[in-house]
């Protein structure tokens, strides 16, 4: 048990290093050819921080551990709103100035209520994976757009911050390396997570669902929380939120498609009925938070949203019949 723990841990580091490493071989090639940094700070490096929960989930459908899939994103979207988000504003209150970033929340907003209408019925199909990818490549294309626009009326805070973070230097050959180290690495690390926390969830009697959830959905939001660190010292509060906001898209978008895509099967209802709408909730506050009047949230708004992680997890370990209790 202490090995599958040890080796979970380990497996989730070098999924986090790996995504990075990829995503900094990713921009330095994409640069090198003559791709704006306006188009890579928004795709390569947007969708590169969703990599490690894309490439778990990707490896536990193809295992036949929808149900680990499915929890790795939920649990992810609300841990990034809940803990990271909470906790980073109880520390540190964060101020929202960007008109772009105001302009994602409510397309957050949409894909969530689409990825519930997917999730309804207990099962991905590969018809879901194809509308969820579409709406990813949509997202993408509109948020592009829209940074274009912005920089016609003054270039906006979140798309300065974005490019201020790509990288200035780097050979093309220790790029490919980066790419090569990462996509052998990735792989590796996503089966010794998935194999693990199995054994970890039939140790302590819980379910993957709830496995992938927390332990899972925890380390893989790694990178989002490393990004928000950085920003927040560095007074990028935008590119701190932008992050958050676009992983979560991402995420319901991409790392729900995917295994949709190639390996579509039913998975534990629990999932819908309690935990989405719980990310649904989450989603709407953090909206709420960020369209306010001031546009800042403080270290109040930080406090609650950390109480209800906490919250969160006490109804998934010590609540027996979760679903009857959220359905009181």
């Amino acid at each position: 048990m202490l090995l599958a723990i040890v080796l979970m841990i380990v497996g989730l580091f070098l999924l986090v290093y790996a995504a990075d490493r990829l995503v900094y071989g990713a921009s330095v090639l994409a640069s090198s050819i003559g791709i704006p940094p306006l188009i890579i700070g928004m795709t390569v490096v947007g969708v590169g921080i969703s990599l490690p929960e894309l490439v778990v989930s990707t490896t536990a459908a193809l295992n036949g551990q929808m149900d680990l899939a499915v929890g790795n994103v939920i649990g992810s979207n609300i841990t990034n709103i809940l803990l990271i988000l909470g906790g980073a504003a109880l520390i540190h209150p964060l101020s929202v100035r960007s008109d772009i970033l105001r302009r994602e929340l409510p397309l957050m907003l949409i894909v969530t209520v689409l990825c519930g209408f997917l999730l309804s019925d207990s099962e991905l199909s590969r018809l879901d994976g194809v509308i969820l990818i579409a709406a990813a490549a949509i997202f993408l294309m509109l948020m592009v757009k829209i940074a274009k626009m912005s920089q016609h009326v003054g270039q906006d805070t979140l798309t300065r911050e974005q490019m201020a973070e790509l990288p200035q230097d780097g050979s093309n050959t220790v790029a490919f390396l980066w790419l090569a180290l990462g996509f052998i690495i990735m792989p590796l690390a996503s089966n010794m997570i998935v194999d693990n926390a199995s054994v970890i969830a039939r140790f302590f009697g819980v379910s993957e669902l709830v496995i992938g959830l927390t332990v899972v959905a925890i380390g893989t939001s790694l990178p989002e929380l490393a990004t928000f660190i950085a920003g927040a010292l560095k007074g990028e509060d935008d590119i701190a939120l932008g992050n958050i906001i676009g992983a979560n898209i991402f995420n319901m978008c991409l790392v729900l498609g995917l295994p949709a895509l190639v390996a579509p099967g039913h998975f534990n209802p629990d999932a819908f009925h309690r935990d989405y709408w719980v990310m649904l909730v989450v989603s709407v506050i953090l909206t709420g938070l960020c369209l306010m009047r001031k546009h800042r949230i403080g270290h109040l708004a930080g406090a609650l949203l950390l109480c209800g992680f906490i919250a969160y997890l006490g109804v998934l370990f010590f609540v027996p019949d979760s679903i009857t209790f959220f359905n009181r």
